[in-house]
């Protein structure tokens, strides 16, 4: 590990410091280290507070013009790095994005570290996998990438630790859902797949682990009613097979991998089109039940689970 001066490498956190003490300690020069990196996290803590914003603490002085005149004559030797990770580029975030944008304007030198979208988180997996020496089948690997919601870093971790219990023997879906952390949400997935086939005391013994487990039965839900929802639409567009199901989601904006497109096809097979709309209907009652005041989630979910494949 390589060994850096006192005073080379200096963290600070603007929801702790105000954005005037880090410039003030970014002016002022090391005894022992003729080149200094300052890491400056939540960046975004120094913009003004909006009145929609509730948060605790004093209000932030929000206020651009130190940071442009320290830039305009910048400590020799001195690097500034801002971190702005709060927000994301796209949706509801985009808007705030923006605004810290604005707020950093004179920083010259911006890099975008955008998050994977999930055909790229996939194709990330399997080379990861590759090095790792990790077999995982298609199903396996899909199941990862979206019980952990497409992040990588966190990807990367659990493929690492997959690598060091599996040894030379390939990893099934079942052996995700038994070692991956998020393993209630991949047991959800186990769920969709089981009322895919109809296959009735599967899915009642699957409902039976997530109650156990402790799993919030409306998420189960809402990944139900997402699959169904899709199935749905791959039958009113008339696709035939799985690569047409993820070629037409893909061109929707909606990236799908081999694995997943399989999956909604499954589902497309084994329901037909009154089924699936019926389906839905199940769903929204399910929903409404879920919502009632005090309700027997398991209870519901039973019924939903009986009613569905009969």
């Amino acid at each position: 590990m390589a060994m850096f001066p006192e005073g080379a490498v200096t963290e600070h956190d603007l929801s702790e410091t105000g954005l005037t003490e880090v410039l003030d300690d970014a002016r002022s020069l090391s005894l022992f280290a003729a080149e200094r990196l300052m890491w400056v996290v939540g960046a975004e803590a120094a913009l003004p507070r909006t009145r929609s914003e509730d948060e605790e603490g004093e209000a932030a002085a929000g206020d651009p013009a130190p940071l442009a005149s320290y830039l305009r004559d910048p400590t020799p030797g001195t690097a500034l790095v801002f971190e702005a990770a709060r927000f994301d580029f796209e949706g509801d975030d985009k808007r705030k994005q923006e605004r810290v944008r604005k707020f950093y304007g004179a920083v010259q030198e911006v890099v975008e570290l955008r998050r994977y979208s999930s055909q790229d988180a996939h194709s990330e997996a399997q080379a990861l996998a590759r090095r790792a020496g990790l077999r995982l089948d298609e199903a396996a690997l899909g199941l990862l990438v979206e019980a952990l919601g497409a992040d990588i870093a966190r990807i990367a971790v659990e493929i690492e630790k997959l690598a060091l219990y599996a040894g030379n023997r390939p990893l099934s879906v079942d052996d995700i859902a038994a070692l991956a952390p998020e393993a209630r949400a991949a047991t959800i997935f186990a769920l969709v797949n089981a009322l895919g086939r109809r296959d009735r005391a599967r899915a009642l013994e699957i409902l039976d682990t997530l109650t156990r487990e402790g799993e919030y039965l409306p998420l189960a839900l809402a990944f139900l009613s997402t699959q169904f929802r899709t199935a749905l639409a791959a039958r009113e567009a008339g696709l035939k097979s799985p690569q047409q199901i993820q070629g037409h989601f893909t061109r929707l904006g909606m990236p799908m991998w081999g694995s997943r497109a399989e999956q909604v096809y499954q589902t497309a097979s084994k329901f037909a089109k009154p089924q699936l709309e019926r389906a839905m209907k199940l769903i929204f009652e399910a929903d409404r039940g879920l919502r009632d005041t005090r309700p027997d989630d398991r209870v519901i979910m039973e019924q939903f689970v009986l009613k569905l494949t009969a």
